[in-house]
């Protein structure tokens, strides 16, 4: 408890990251691939199908539901989405009036991480050690350096990216993980404010899939409460224990409704060490030097409150088989650990996080603007030929303005580069520059030069356009089989009326949809006439057969 920190941190160091250069980070991060695509398969267009169902009047508030079949304990995220596509329902299509609430949860996350770092670095035991002479850090100027970091951090990690930019109820667990963590690092400071966050954390976690995770995120804030050394952090203790009540209430409740929750599945230990060596880059590493740098620091706030925040997830991600939306809620307290190994790096460690960013990220971008290139011209000539293979049907379009903006974005990650291998040495987030940098240069390249391809080949509008040349909108289609996600896609992008609930036989739909392998015969159902098979051009594996009711039959 005692022991010396190992922070050595000067004031020229502690300089925090210009606001304008953070905005332009975040805009960066955030808006690539909130407009101008469909939602995707999975868990995207599935949670999007529960949505429009709420917004269009066929399931209720209380009992989403899609194609008649129940969805899981996750009331919060589709209600959320259901609400913003009645209210903009005229001006944005519903898909993009979906993701909206969703992009500013994101921008929650970011800002909730920020926040949280703060107040953490403020503590005393997380100042850096005082020199004989004066010149250290000033403790506000530290935290907001060292937060800084941590912002920088939760934007590298490589897992967040796709999964923090859907439209699924595991973002608002994120929200719900993250605001938690704020309300356990400003319990010292912010008395008011860190018990109502964890008031509607735990809450919102149960009510969005995640009941057990907020459970043990209650006991084990709790644990950190009652030890502390401050007192109104002791007498919060009782406020997130009376979260974690009403969390596990929450979920007890949506269950008596007759809501399933997600099945845990085996122990499977190596598959979360390989998500782990690159969902959680470059967080984990810098958050396992910190343990090992401040481990005489371990019972202090800045390491116990991360790390209390983070197990449960991890735990829950073995649990679930190394799980990735599991996984995805200990990247904000895991970038926290990250920033507070920040004060501690050699010079020469630094230097190889940034070459191998930069060399890396630079890859990424060139393949990028390769295959782009290609795409468009047909030069390259391979790599035209690998997209006519991989994504049949595709027709690439150009967008003046996406052009613009990924060349933009281009230049500003040379600038970036140019600035990180100049004789910038000082602040303290400078690691991190490069790698957040590069992750959000590569994924704006991506919503920018590639929409169009990544659209094609994870939407199911053209499995959707296949269907409709057999089956006429608005009809009335049986698929007691199908995946939820194309029910999903079905009911929402499609217009059909879908019956998942009532066997085929008893169906009084006229046309049949069920899912076949190719390397099989069409299956035959009494009654039904087959019309075709059908697939997704990006996905020859599953096959969707379409039948029509005989005559003798209706």
């Amino acid at each position: 408890m005692n022991s010396p920190t190992p922070a050595l941190v000067t004031q020229r160091a502690a300089q925090r990251l210009p606001r304008l250069a953070l905005l332009l980070f975040c805009a960066a991060y955030v808006l690539p691939g909130v407009f101008g695509r469909d939602p995707w398969k999975n868990a995207d267009v599935t949670a999007f199908g529960h949505m429009a169902s709420i917004a269009g009047g066929q399931s209720g508030w209380l009992s989403p539901s899609i194609a008649g079949l129940p969805g899981d304990v996750a009331l919060v995220p589709y209600w959320l989405g259901a609400a913003f596509i009645r209210l903009l329902g005229g001006l944005l299509e519903p898909s993009v009036a979906a993701r909206i609430p969703f992009a500013l949860l994101l921008v929650l996350v970011l800002v909730l991480t920020w926040y949280a770092t703060y107040h953490l670095a403020r503590t005393e035991a997380a100042q850096p050690l005082p020199f004989a002479f004066g010149g250290e850090a000033a403790p506000v100027d530290y935290a907001r350096a060292i937060a800084d970091g941590a912002l920088l951090a939760v934007m590298a990690t490589l897992g967040l990216l796709q999964l923090g930019h859907e439209t699924t109820p595991e973002l608002v667990q994120l929200a719900g993980a993250t605001l938690f963590l704020y309300a356990l690092a400003a319990a010292p400071f912010r008395k008011g404010r860190s018990r109502l966050a964890a008031l509607i954390a735990l809450p919102v976690m149960a009510a969005s899939g995640a009941p057990a995770i907020a459970t043990v995120l209650a006991v084990t804030g709790t644990a950190i409460c009652l030890r502390s050394t401050y007192s109104q952090v002791r007498d919060a203790a009782w406020w997130v224990a009376g979260a974690g009540v009403l969390a596990a209430a929450c979920a007890t409740l949506l269950q008596a409704w007759g809501w399933r929750v997600t099945s845990v599945e085996s122990l499977q230990p190596l598959g979360l060490l390989r998500q782990l060596a690159w969902f959680t880059w470059p967080a984990w590493p810098l958050a396992m030097w910190t343990l090992w740098r401040w481990r005489g620091h371990m019972l202090h706030r800045h390491i116990s409150v991360p790390l209390g925040c983070a197990l449960p997830a991890l735990l829950a991600g073995l649990a679930m088989g190394g799980s990735d939306r599991a996984l995805m809620l200990a990247l904000p307290a895991l970038a926290v650990l990250a920033a507070f190994a920040l004060p501690t790096l050699q010079r020469s460690t630094a230097a190889a996080i940034d070459w191998f960013s930069v060399f890396f990220f630079s890859i990424c971008a060139l393949a990028i603007w390769v295959i782009y290139a290609a795409m468009q011209t047909g030069f390259p000539a391979k790599p035209a030929a690998n997209v006519a293979r991989l994504a049949p049907e595709f027709r690439p379009a150009f967008s003046l303005l996406a052009l613009a903006i990924a060349l933009l974005g281009t230049l500003a990650w040379m600038w970036l580069v140019r600035w990180r291998t100049g004789r910038h040495r000082h602040p303290l987030w400078k690691s991190l520059v490069l790698p957040a940098g590069g992750v959000a240069v590569c994924w704006l390249l991506l919503m920018t030069l590639w929409l169009p391809l990544l659209d094609h080949a994870r939407s199911y509008r053209p499995l959707l356009g296949r269907i409709a040349e057999h089956v006429p909108r608005t009809a009335c289609v049986a698929a007691p089989q199908l995946p939820r996600a194309l029910l999903a896609a079905l009911e929402s992008m499609g217009g059909y009326r879908v019956d998942a609930v009532t066997p085929a036989e008893l169906s009084p739909c006229d046309y049949l949809l069920a899912s076949q392998t190719p390397k099989l015969p069409a299956t035959s159902y009494p009654g039904w006439q087959l019309l075709a098979r059908v697939e997704r051009p990006t996905d020859r594996q599953d096959l969707t057969a379409i039948y029509r009711r005989t005559a003798a039959a209706r």
